[in-house]
């Protein structure tokens, strides 16, 4: 088993180039991945398994403890990113499928990578898994609802089928995983090690596939798609970390939020736009996929260099000044 979780740790830290690397190869080979399309929905039913194998009672202590900074946490994911898309697919007049897509990873919930990215930028990780958490939880009544509000104007949105994928793909693969580790916790232990790599595999897979299937249409759009995709993280980063700073947050919980609010569950977005949109509306939540993880690492860094200010330090400022 060493030997597994030594691969799982070496495929965790290089899963963007494998990304890249396969996104590449089915753009240029697509007849050799589009067959993978078919099996998006299980493939990220097994990364959400996963999930739910490492899920404790006690990720969801923070709700209980510090429910304001959760709660604004949530609050502040479910409104800053659809918000931002909107807005982008209306300011830059995107095409209707792009549009759609652009606002269905807006409205997914919190990235399963986040959590890493907050540790790595020494935020405040419980804070991190709570959000994370809650926001999966709350999605298939959320993020129908929020698709709605916001994609209605390019297209028609079924809010029941919808709300039925995100339980199918996210909350009963979830829920498997965390009874799973609940009943059987030596063995869910061990499995626990490889699926870092499970879930690496799968997430290419979901990505090389919609490459694949658009590959056409992205020769076409794919620069503009991904220049949203940028704006779309990017803003979302910074409104995500000046937004806590203004709710009063300290500085580990401001980087939480950041990265909470940025990074989406861009999987689910796939998923949604296979089953329900089309091949190119799935594109987005596929670069987001591939970008957030650039991004935040980027960004972790900055962050883990960035420290709190004490009143000390600001006593010697005042000092310095007079």
């Amino acid at each position: 088993m060493g030997f597994i979780e030594k691969i799982s740790s070496i495929a965790g830290k290089t899963f963007t180039l494998w990304v890249l690397v396969f996104a590449a190869v089915a753009y240029i080979l697509p007849e050799h991945f589009v067959w993978i399309g078919n099996y998006i929905v299980p493939l990220l039913g097994i990364v959400m398994f996963g999930m739910g194998l490492t899920l404790e009672l006690s990720d969801f202590k923070e709700v209980f403890t510090r429910p304001k900074d959760v709660a604004l946490g949530v609050i502040g994911h479910f409104v800053i990113m659809p918000l931002l898309a909107f807005l982008l697919a209306v300011g830059l007049n995107l095409p209707s499928e792009i549009a759609v897509g652009v606002i269905l990873v807006g409205c997914c919930p919190s990235g399963t990578a986040s959590n890493v990215m907050v540790f790595l930028a020494r935020g405040n990780v419980a804070l991190a898994v709570a959000i994370a958490s809650v926001s999966t939880i709350l999605a298939p009544i959320v993020t129908p609802l929020l698709i709605l509000l916001f994609a209605s104007k390019w297209i028609q949105i079924s809010v029941g089928s919808l709300f039925l994928s995100i339980v199918q793909v996210v909350i009963i693969p979830l829920v498997l995983g965390f009874i799973v580790k609940r009943f059987f916790g030596k063995q869910a232990k061990a499995g626990a090690k490889a699926m870092p790599l499970v879930s690496v595999i799968a997430i290419v897979l979901i990505v090389a596939a919609v490459v694949a299937g658009s590959a056409d249409r992205l020769a076409e759009t794919g620069l503009l798609i991904f220049g949203v995709v940028i704006l779309h993280n990017v803003l979302g980063f910074l409104i995500g970390f000046f937004f806590a700073r203004l709710c009063g947050m300290d500085l580990a919980k401001q980087k939480a939020v950041a990265m909470e609010v940025g990074m989406q569950n861009s999987g689910l977005g796939v998923a949604i736009a296979t089953a329900h949109f089309s091949p190119l509306a799935a594109v987005p939540s596929a670069i987001f996929s591939v970008w957030h993880n650039l991004s935040g690492s980027v960004l972790a860094n900055i962050f883990s260099r960035m420290k709190e200010k004490t009143k000390t330090d600001s006593s010697v400022n005042n000092k310095l000044h007079v």
